[in-house]
């Protein structure tokens, strides 16, 4: 076997400590599950205690979901007390369940966009999983804002190793490949804090082993309306993009020699975007004398300086970086640079400069379906897609 490499860092701000060189792809779990095992009488009396608090915070027919079931011992206890609930496990490589069982024990894994809405859980549990993911606080920031993209708030208990022991008496058996992250106590509540979760409880057990919690997940207005602001500029941008594009090409059917000002950085990003192409839009200018000579990063055409437009007019100018066109149409005017237009881009679409106080700003006719659209795309498989925060 490979010997991997353990580069373990800590975060000066929450006592978090993560392997900055690790690969999940090299501890997969989908040919041999993770080997551990702990049936002693004090982790028994643990997991018995634990069970006990989920079991008193649970209403009278609940709908709990365990991500990460493993044997679902854990799950399989909880049903026991609960004839009237519903218990669904999601863990690839669980255990299958048991002939006979009241387990729904599923082997894949937990999707929130799909599964949240469809089973509504009143309880979700996650045990000695976080500490083995690239991104344990992006895992439960989905869960939080999926939740309330679907108006739910269902209660939290996570559970992993807490190494402040290990801290303070020098282990250093504790840092293995297969745990990425390493919590301490500040950086579990951390980690709550920016998931938008009330906590309710924390605690510590198995003498001082494991650091857990109920939290309510209830993520912050902050988080909704960045979401949701992100849906609405998509979708402007997607707008955006076809009608510049169109304009773009209007303007060379019609015959209008163009301009653009500006060929790197935003200017560059603005040509390649809206595909003006070298064979129907040569001409590009900079106020920058240094960038003469050079060429536009992706289509190619060569950046002449400003002063070439006098001996060249033009029809129309189009300015790509917005922040900077009242300076540019300044140089415009200072040195008698000709044109019939000057066109910057407004609210997704080429307007005039001197007539975009008031541009036209189109609605988003799928307003009403951003919360659910947000609830879809939030999170790692979604593409486009809005991360959660690392």
């Amino acid at each position: 076997m490979p010997a991997l490499p353990l580069n373990f860092v800590r975060c000066t701000a929450c006592g978090h400590v993560f392997n900055a060189s690790f690969d999940y792809n090299q501890v997969p779990y989908s040919t041999v599950d993770y080997r551990t095992f702990n049936r002693g009488g004090l982790w028994t009396d643990f997991l018995a205690s634990v069970a006990a608090e989920v079991r008193r915070r649970l209403p009278p027919s609940p709908v709990v979901v365990e991500i990460g079931y493993g044997d679902g011992a854990f799950l399989a206890a909880l049903a026991a007390d609960c004839p009237q609930g519903r218990f669904i496990g999601f863990d690839p490589h669980g255990a299958l369940a048991a002939d006979g069982s009241r387990l729904d024990l599923r082997r894949e894994l937990f999707e929130p966009g799909s599964h949240l809405a469809a089973l509504r859980p009143d309880v979700i549990i996650s045990r000695h999983v976080l500490e083995h993911l690239g991104d344990p606080l992006g895992f439960v920031q989905h869960i939080s804002l999926v939740a309330a993209c679907l108006d739910q708030h269902p209660l939290m208990y996570l559970e992993v190793p807490c190494i402040d022991r290990a801290l303070e008496s020098g282990r250093t058996e504790d840092f293995f490949y297969e745990h990425n992250s390493h919590f301490t106590t500040a950086s579990f509540c951390r980690m709550l804090d920016r998931t938008g979760a009330h906590l309710d409880t924390l605690g510590h057990g198995y003498d001082g082993e494991v650091v857990y919690a109920f939290a309510r997940l209830d993520a912050r207005g902050e988080f909704m309306r960045n979401g949701l602001a992100a849906l609405r500029f998509l979708a402007q941008a997607g707008r955006a993009q076809k009608t510049i594009t169109a304009q773009l090409t209007a303007l060379y059917q019609s015959g209008k020699r163009v301009a653009f000002w500006g060929g790197t950085g935003r200017a560059a990003a603005f040509i390649n975007a809206h595909r003006a192409d070298a064979d129907r839009f040569p001409t590009v200018v900079d106020s920058d004398a240094a960038k003469a000579g050079t060429y536009v990063p992706g289509t190619g055409q060569l950046i002449r300086f400003r002063d070439w437009l006098v001996d060249h007019p033009v029809d129309v100018i189009v300015i790509p970086c917005q922040w900077r066109a009242a300076d540019i149409v300044g140089e415009i005017h200072e040195y008698g640079i000709r044109c019939e237009a000057i066109l910057i881009d407004r609210h997704g679409e080429l307007v005039s400069f001197h007539g975009a106080e008031n541009p036209q700003v189109h609605p988003d006719a799928n307003a009403n379906n951003d919360i659910a659209r947000l609830a879809g795309m939030v999170g790692p498989s979604a593409e486009p897609r809005l991360e959660t925060q690392r």
